[in-house]
């Protein structure tokens, strides 16, 4: 009578490098893994990046920064 035991390995082996393989696919094509809900950005998002960016470089004071900002989303003072 013949043994299968050497090649139970070899299939079980095999078994994972499918999943694996599965994982990678699933991933890479956005089956599986964090969700980033694409929120609308506001129409004047890029321009309070860079306000922030220049205030954070010391390009202006706070109170600059902060009028800046106010006059972007039309806060009255």
């Amino acid at each position: 009578m013949h043994s299968f035991w050497p090649i139970i390995p070899f299939f079980w082996s095999l078994f994972w490098v499918a999943i694996v393989a599965l994982a990678i696919t699933a991933r890479r094509k956005g089956w599986w893994g964090p969700r980033h809900a694409h929120a609308p950005a506001s129409p004047t998002a890029e321009a309070e990046r860079i306000l922030a960016e220049r205030y954070a470089r010391g390009e202006m004071s706070e109170d600059e920064y902060f009028e800046k900002v106010s006059v972007l989303k039309g806060w009255t003072s």
